[in-house]
């Protein structure tokens, strides 16, 4: 999925969690943030922190790659 704006990024990270059949509040419990965050970063929230949001990624098993437009 091409991610290019916060929108994208939640709702990856949204179908990752549901397809892991992870709740907002398992996954909060589980790496030590709030479901208010998981909530914020799920529906695009412009201003969630990076390293927190990467974090999210990698404890659903998503790689965050970047990559030159064209290659």
């Amino acid at each position: 999925m091409k991610i290019n704006n916060a929108e994208n990024f939640g709702t990856a990270i949204r179908e990752r969690r549901k397809e892991l059949n992870y709740t907002q509040a398992f996954l909060a419990a589980f790496s030590g943030l709030s479901i208010s965050f998981i909530s914020d970063l799920e529906n695009g929230k412009h201003t969630c922190e990076l390293e927190k949001a990467l974090y999210i990624a990698n404890i659903l098993g998503l790689n965050c790659i970047l990559s030159e437009r064209g290659k």
